[in-house]
């Protein structure tokens, strides 16, 4: 028959004893009396079969036995203890969940991350995403960044980021567009960003009557579709076809030089990204001043050739 495991209720009273030197002053500590103290050394000894704290005349020392079980049993408590230390702090720590769509998350948030978490190390932040804003986010969420126009949202909503739109393309391929803008889009298969009927952003067709360019709408049998935008631009990234860019969402990629610029830029003043619902709550008001603060001046340069407004 195998041995009973040593019973490790004594690993708090071991190291107490030996940081008071004393049975009694050991017992207050940890909420005992003296002779429960007393009682529980007695069976740790005899489990081991040896003494581990010798009587003194004032209190208690340990023996060489004891200090080397003191060892382990040290360890083990400050472990434990900062276990607890971290599990009580994590579940005090605030959690702002923010919904948003996919191409903000994964494109400007998810990189820029660290940087909230450095600032505000105390606040957890959870990304609730969808392809739309839904009408009833505010159940899921306490804050939301949102595509549309100012009419779209109620009135204490923020602009964060402006629409300016841009085809881009990876540099390999621009430079096999005959060194034209790619307006014509007779050069490479456009990529399309598959989106239910009255979507709020420009697609391929509002965007080419937008510069003027009646002709040429109709997809071409080469294009590719997407129904997230992320997939949109890894395709781009690829060389696959040029795809319409959101500035301030791409930003990063064009500065890397992963992205081009390929054609003209289409301005929309009154439609961008909104901050929506930013409220008195502690935690809350940092996430949204934190997000204002890293969309500043996002998109504000002139990207490709002038911008039709």
């Amino acid at each position: 028959m195998s041995e009973v495991p040593v019973d490790l209720g004594w690993m708090r009273l071991l190291v107490e004893v030996a940081r008071r030197g004393s049975l009694s002053a050991a017992a207050e500590a940890i909420g005992l009396t003296q002779p429960a103290v007393s009682y529980q050394m007695r069976l740790l000894e005899q489990r081991f079969g040896v003494p581990l704290v010798k009587r003194l005349h004032r209190g208690v020392s340990l023996t060489e036995e004891g200090r080397r079980l003191l060892q382990i049993a040290e360890r083990a408590v400050q472990d434990v203890d900062a276990l607890e230390r971290d599990i009580r702090q994590a579940r005090r720590r605030p959690v702002i969940r923010l919904a948003t769509d996919y191409a903000f998350s994964s494109l400007w948030l998810i990189p820029r991350m660290q940087g909230f978490r450095r600032e505000h190390p105390g606040i957890d932040l959870q990304i609730v995403a969808s392809q739309r804003l839904a009408p009833n986010w505010r159940e899921e969420a306490d804050l939301a960044v949102a595509f549309g126009a100012r009419s779209d949202f109620a009135g204490n909503a923020m602009l964060l980021m402006p629409e300016h739109v841009v085809p881009v393309c990876a540099p390999a391929l621009l430079e096999r567009l005959e060194r034209e803008p790619f307006t014509a889009g007779t050069e490479a298969p456009r990529i399309h960003l598959e989106a239910e009927a009255g979507s709020p952003w420009l697609d391929w067709r509002s965007y080419l009557a937008t510069v003027g360019l009646l002709a040429g709408q109709d997809p071409s049998p080469g294009d590719l579709r997407f129904n997230t935008y992320s997939m949109v631009i890894q395709a781009a990234l690829g060389g696959q076809g040029v795809a319409l860019g959101w500035l301030g969402i791409i930003d990063q990629l064009l500065e890397a030089g992963l992205l081009v610029p390929a054609g003209r830029r289409v301005d929309v003043p009154d439609r961008g990204y909104w901050l929506i619902g930013p409220t008195d709550e502690t935690a809350v008001t940092k996430l949204g001043v934190w997000l204002q603060d890293e969309t500043t001046g996002t998109a504000a340069g002139s990207v490709g050739p002038p911008a039709i407004q």
